[in-house]
């Protein structure tokens, strides 16, 4: 708060209220509201946001309000400013029962008793400013770690192992941290390790849990939630400097605060995003987390912070309840109970108020409504930091209302939450506001009733309006020396400013890689095939699609083989097998992208995501593939030379390669999907690749031979499909003439086997790619 020239003979005082002590020392004034960030908080619905101020007038002190709703109460009486000593009592509110403070003069400091650490030794490397929440004598033997009743210390936290790790003690004195294979790690000093020495001083991080040697003790800090968020001079600039998105921002965000972040289009509300996240970390500056380098620590309190993106994080088809007993089964360890995480589940849906929805669709549910359980996702691990990117989005203004309101008992329940919006229907909820001007600079950070008069203007828009057309002026410059800077950025600053080089953000630590993939995949496996099944519509073109085609081959093919219809039979079991292939993956990466996103940054594996899609999709592919062949086939001479094919009955041969094709056309809808940036484009996208099939496969014109068009047919999938086919029935000798005297359309097993081993080598390489093209999905973060 502000600095004041006072005479020295002012004594200190002590106010004691029934939430705590404050000693009262000359030179500054003491604020008293329900504001977080007052001096003295005072939580009580009757004391006003900004109530009363406490200050220090030549050799007294004096007590003013501050225009209170009310009133401030002194002897039964209201008072407007009234001089305060020792034995004064206070009353805020209500004279007979609100809030108390009782000042009296302060006593001379005791003689020091022996020194005894309260904190880790080495704040300023550690991070770590807090109390410890328990305290032990350092142990002397192994001390095992972790969730099941029979360790030594017991940590209630479902992201943490029944078996988590082991604090050894040498007979030298030294400590060692050993983990056991834990499911989420154990880090030391914000970093994953298996096996490592633990100096005194240093921090071992168990879940929400973090453990110190200081002194003779064993000290324990456990995270609650409640955190405060200190960012300093965070900087971004692209086009390598030459654009700046964010310059120099600084704010400190207190705990249980609600910060709404708002500006125009272009001023950087998205880039401070993604650097508070540390998805995409700043390129200069740090962000504390209670204290702690998120960027240092990101490894280890990636955990502890929840992103709710703008687009819903979300299976649609998936009622409410089993979406999130498959995201707990993803983030919880693999060794949590199935009844612990249905409890978890139960608890986060009562919080939320989802109880009635449990067992509802989540496409059928409201936009407010599927907004809350993209909360809920998020609350599954109890993250103390929680980001929301424009929550209210497409909603009217009563479900605006109602997330707002929904993130402000998030609040209150002991989290800090930042909530980026365009909305302005409902900033009086929030207890902080920063507005971001173009160029990324802060015009205004405080409460969000003294925005506008600040800026001189009565509505918002007038504001967003002033912020486009005067460009000129220099927001920032007056916001910095404005007095709310001094009061809510420069005295409110909670951390020491740590110097760059012991938090460089170039570097930070990406996340381990899970230890489990293949219990990933099997809940990824799961959770898509039971997605797909719920969507009717999607099941009933699967369904129908391979009949469709099959039964157009079979008009086609007749009873016979023979000159006239072998060819074209043959042409559309390519062109059923590509449209049946590709039909069902070319949407499912594009439009899953925010929740590959978003479970990727908490620990998904990328080749758990990617196989799941191959061996669900796979085995729809090819199912389809066999029906279609059926169809068309079953009961048809195939007049293949004797009757046999290659190595296998004809029509098993056919089977197989219409399958293999259906497979690796999959795989290269996958990959469009992957490439594409909108669910949209996939249509037009798929009805081309048909076109480049039937092109392409040498049905309609020969490529053998032809600069180019050979080489470029080589990656077409239907080209060694209908080669492998071909070769079967030894189309050749069925069809003469230039089209069919290709040496891929040739009856022998050599060939065959080429051809197929072809598209296999095709599925393969398109997965390949698809890989590759996921993790430039990815946070930036996981791409260090």
């Amino acid at each position: 708060m502000g600095e004041r020239s006072v005479a020295p003979g002012a004594p200190e005082l002590v106010l004691e209220t029934d939430t705590g002590v404050t000693v009262m020392t000359p030179g500054r004034d003491y604020h008293v509201g329900r504001d977080p960030l007052s001096d003295i908080v005072l939580d009580d619905a009757r004391v006003s946001w900004h109530h009363a101020v406490i200050r220090p007038v030549d050799d007294h002190w004096t007590l003013q309000d501050e225009d209170s709703t009310n009133g401030t109460y002194t002897e039964g009486r209201r008072v407007r400013e009234w001089g305060v000593g020792p034995g004064s009592v206070i009353r805020f509110g209500n004279p007979q029962d609100g809030p108390r403070a009782v000042l009296t003069a302060r006593q001379p400091p005791p003689p020091p008793a022996p020194e005894r650490p309260s904190a880790v030794s080495a704040p300023s490397s550690t991070g770590t400013f807090r109390q410890p929440t328990t305290v032990r004598p350092l142990p002397v033997r192994t001390v095992r770690i972790g969730r099941a009743a029979d360790n030594d210390l017991v940590i209630d936290d479902l992201v943490v192992s029944r078996r988590h790790a082991e604090l050894r003690a040498h007979p030298d004195g030294s400590y060692e941290i050993v983990d056991l294979g834990s499911h989420n790690g154990t880090y030391l000093n914000g970093q994953p390790v298996e096996r490592a020495p633990v100096s005194p001083g240093d921090i071992v991080g168990v879940g929400h849990s973090a453990f110190s040697l200081v002194g003779d003790q064993l000290q324990e800090y456990v995270d609650t939630g409640e955190i405060s968020l200190e960012v300093q001079e965070l900087a971004v600039a692209v086009d390598r400097g030459r654009k700046v998105l964010l310059d120099h921002v600084s704010f400190p965000v207190a705990e249980r605060c609600l910060l709404a972040v708002v500006g125009p289009s272009g001023s950087g509300k998205s880039t401070l995003l993604n650097a508070l996240t540390g998805l995409r970390p700043a390129d200069h500056g740090t962000v504390l987390y209670d204290g702690r380098d998120l960027y240092r620590d990101y490894a280890e309190l990636r955990q502890r912070i929840g992103l709710v993106p703008q687009d819903d994080i979300l299976h649609a088809q998936l009622t409410v309840r089993r979406a999130l007993d498959y995201a707990a089964e993803l983030r919880f360890p693999q060794d949590t109970a199935r009844a612990e995480r249905r409890d978890r589940v139960a608890e986060v849906m009562r919080e939320l108020g989802l109880e009635q929805r449990a067992d509802l669709p989540i496409h059928r549910l409201s936009g407010g409504q599927r907004k809350r359980v993209s909360v809920a996702l998020e609350l599954l691990t109890k993250p103390s930091l929680l980001f929301l990117d424009e929550p209210t989005s497409g909603l009217d203004p009563g479900m605006d209302r109602s997330v707002m309101h929904m993130l402000r008992t998030l609040a209150d329940d002991g989290r800090t939450v930042i909530v980026v919006t365009h909305s302005v229907l409902s900033l009086d909820v929030c207890d902080r506001l920063l507005v971001l001007a173009p160029g990324g600079r802060i015009a205004y950070y405080g409460p969000p009733d003294d925005t506008l008069p600040f800026f001189g203007f009565g509505q918002w828009p007038e504001a967003f309006e002033a912020f486009e057309a005067d460009q000129a002026r220099d927001w920032a410059g007056e916001y910095r020396t404005s007095p709310f800077h001094l009061r809510y950025v420069a005295n409110s600053t909670a951390q020491p400013q740590l110097p760059e080089a012991a938090a460089p953000p170039a570097a930070p630590a990406p996340p381990p890689r899970p230890r489990t993939r293949r219990a990933q995949l099997g809940t990824l496996v799961r959770r898509y095939a039971a997605a797909l099944s719920a969507d009717r519509t999607f099941l009933a073109i699967m369904i129908a699609l391979p009949f469709v085609m099959g039964a157009m081959a079979r008009a086609l093919a007749g009873s016979e083989l023979t000159q006239e219809t072998a060819m074209n039979a043959l042409l559309i079991l390519c062109v059923g097998g590509v449209l049946t292939g590709a039909a069902n993956a070319v949407r499912e990466l594009v439009k899953e992208r925010a929740i590959y996103r978003r479970e990727r940054a908490v620990g998904l594996s990328r080749s758990a995501y990617l196989l799941s899609k191959v061996v669900v999709l796979g085995t729809v592919t090819v199912l389809q593939a066999v029906v279609l062949t059926l169809v068309a086939l079953a009961g048809v001479d195939l007049n293949a030379p004797g009757g046999e094919g290659v190595l296998m009955p004809p029509l098993l041969e056919i089977t197989l390669a219409v399958a293999l094709l259906s497979f690796t056309a999959m795989t290269l809808g996958l990959l469009i999907s992957a490439l594409v940036r909108k669910e949209e484009v996939t249509m037009p996208l798929l009805v081309l690749l048909a076109i480049v099939q039937v092109v392409f496969c040498g049905a309609l014109l020969s490529v053998d031979g032809v600069p180019v068009l050979q080489q470029l047919s080589w990656l077409v999938p239907a080209r060694w499909a209908l080669a492998a086919m071909a070769g079967t029935v030894d189309l050749a000798r069925i069809v003469p003439g230039e089209r069919t005297a290709d040496p891929l359309f040739e009856h022998s097993a050599g060939v065959w086997l080429l051809d197929m081993g072809v598209l296999a080598g095709l599925s393969v390489a398109f997965c390949f790619v698809v890989s590759r093209l996921l993790r430039r999905q990815e946070p930036a973060i996981m791409r260090k």
